[in-house]
């Protein structure tokens, strides 16, 4: 049995302000009871009142990152968020073609939630072309849906329509995520799955401001389930359900957009329907 306990890995970039990033990553996946792993792809100056400054590492550090942990660790599934502009995009890449680090959820982040660019413009086109098709699950809100597809989303046969038109370039599961809808009493997610299944996830909206990491909390959730083998369906909800307690259950951490409280279990306030 040694080496055995469900090990993963976040590719992304630090928050040094501690709520998104790989530190909201690696708070989700030990309170989801998984070891949590990191290649850093950046470090960012960032507190809960924005993004002040960024670097990207050296792609021969990642290079290096990626094969240290193959060396050592047995990864069961692993996501990636912030990768900062296209030359790290196709690094990544390339190295997730170099190992197997089990199901790959992609995080395609690009905006902070103060509204600093985290992705650079030019490097969409190589999310969607090279990162996507290797997708296991990706997770995008509406922004970065309509940035990859190319559609404008206004509803929910919008978001129908970019969860398709993403499994089309080759994601086997789409999340879209509805957290920018207008509807001000409830957040719901289109789901897509592998097999053509499709649903939607439901929770009541929280009135508050501290939303900062609320997609790295859902894909890292995400990412420890599916390294414990719970099945994607299953592993979606439970996020869903995580992030939505994390959001309500409010702590006071800062002056803007404060942190998700990665303590709780998940709510059982989600609702699943079928279209």
């Amino acid at each position: 049995m040694v080496n055995e306990f469900p090990q993963v890995v976040t590719i992304a970039g630090t928050d040094s302000g501690g709520g998104a990033g790989v530190m909201a990553d690696l708070k989700t996946m030990q309170a989801r009871q998984v070891f949590g792993t990191a290649v850093v792809v950046a470090v960012t100056a960032q507190n809960t009142l924005g993004v002040q400054d960024f670097m990207a590492m050296p792609t021969k550090l990642v290079d290096e990152q990626f094969a240290s942990l193959a060396a050592d660790f047995k990864i069961k599934a692993c996501k990636t968020g912030m990768l900062a502009d296209a030359e790290h995009v196709h690094n990544v890449v390339e190295n997730l073609k170099r190992v197997d680090f089990g199901p790959l959820t992609v995080d395609p982040v690009m905006i902070a939630k103060g509204g600093a660019a985290l992705l650079a413009p030019a490097a969409i086109a190589t999310v969607r072309d090279e990162l996507v098709p290797l997708a296991t699950v990706v997770t995008p809100n509406l922004p970065e849906a309509e940035a990859l597809t190319g559609l404008k989303i206004t509803d929910t046969k919008g978001m129908i329509a970019a969860g398709h038109a993403l499994q089309a370039l080759g994601a086997k599961n789409v999340i879209i995520k509805g957290g920018h809808g207008a509807n001000p009493q409830t957040a719901s997610d289109f789901v897509l799955l592998a097999d053509g299944q499709s649903f939607w996830l439901s929770a009541p909206r929280t009135n508050t401001i501290r939303t900062h990491g609320t997609g790295d909390t859902l894909s890292a959730c995400l990412t420890a389930e599916l390294a414990k083998g719970v099945p994607m369906a299953t592993a979606i909800q439970t996020a869903k359900g995580f992030v939505a307690a994390a959001i309500a259950a409010t702590i006071q951490v800062g002056h803007g957009h404060g942190p998700l409280n990665h303590w709780v279990q998940p709510s059982q306030a989600v609702t699943k329907y079928v279209n």
